[in-house]
């Protein structure tokens, strides 16, 4: 089968450079067949624990940047959660990782220009410098608001504010920008902006408030959702969450393949982690359609 932009290659990646940013670690890794294919909102899950390793699963990370240097690079950024990231965090120059990518569905941009306002928390903001990247191409206006715990935890910060119209930043404790969540500054960015499109990637919590502040000013809401990934293609099933599709009906779908972006005020946040009793093929719920988990979920 012909490979096209999107389709998904396995690659043996060379490090190229290793850094600190400040509580996270960021990771350039030279990926020609991915770079290539790569949009904005893509992941890619990473073999981790070298040939010897009791960690079977790879672990799955949203790109950073992408880069045609070497043929193209690949930026990742993470925070260490575990055995899995904290290996990767010690990897050198020069040490080989084994790439899967690009994986899941990108961010779907405007055909038009348009105000859009991109959300993001922790590390999650590192995905959406590549889309504002492709929004700004595109004669889209875009403002950002970034936020976290603490200072050190705002990830992106003097990017943004050398791309976006704005940048409003906020911490929890007060240590840059304003103080509180990123929800707390959301409405007034939006109203300034006089905003079409939000775009938002972070913890679930945020991207649930994020969710409801857009539903309030009536417009379209894209989230990329951070879910625990075992595989990064569909077959583990280990990220699935309750998602409305266009008829209505809840459907359990797949946040590596249906997914990492949604529709926001189609996410049943408040219910994941569990299967709502009206999902379709739930106990009690709707009778199971033959593939009807992964249509119109978009």
């Amino acid at each position: 089968m012909k490979e096209t932009a999107g389709t998904p290659v396995q690659v043996t990646g060379t490090v190229l450079t290793t850094r600190r940013v400040d509580a996270y670690h960021a990771l350039t890794v030279v990926a020609p067949g991915i770079a290539e294919r790569f949009r904005p909102g893509h992941f890619v899950s990473v073999a981790v624990g070298g040939p010897h390793t009791a960690m079977p699963t790879r672990r799955a990370f949203s790109v950073h940047d992408v880069k045609p240097d070497y043929g193209g690079t690949v930026e990742l950024v993470f925070a260490v959660r575990g055995r899995g990231t904290s290996w990767l965090a010690e990897r050198k120059a020069r040490d080989s990782l084994d790439l899967v990518g690009p994986l899941g569905r990108p961010f779907p941009v405007p055909r038009d220009p348009c105000a859009c306002v991109l959300v993001g928390g922790e590390y999650g903001s590192a995905s959406l410098f590549a889309l504002a990247d492709t929004l700004q191409q595109r004669g889209c206006r875009v403002d950002f608001v970034l936020g976290a715990a603490s200072a050190d935890r705002v990830f992106g910060a003097l990017r943004a504010r050398r791309m976006g119209e704005t940048t409003t930043l906020t911490t929890e404790d007060g240590s840059l920008g304003l103080r509180g969540r990123v929800t707390d500054a959301l409405p007034a960015v939006i109203a300034d902006a006089r905003a079409d499109v939000v775009y938002a990637c972070g913890p679930m919590a945020m991207l649930r408030g994020v969710s409801a502040v857009a539903v309030e000013f009536d417009i379209p809401v894209q989230v990329s959702v951070e879910e625990s990934m075992a595989c990064g293609y569909g077959v583990c099933m280990t990220c699935v969450l309750p998602v409305i599709g266009d008829d209505g009906v809840t459907r359990m779908v797949r946040s590596c393949v249906e997914g990492p972006v949604f529709r926001g005020e189609r996410v049943r946040f408040e219910d994941i982690g569990t299967i709502p009793f009206d999902a379709l093929g739930a106990p009690g719920g709707r009778a199971q359609e033959g593939g009807a988990h992964t249509r119109n979920v978009s």
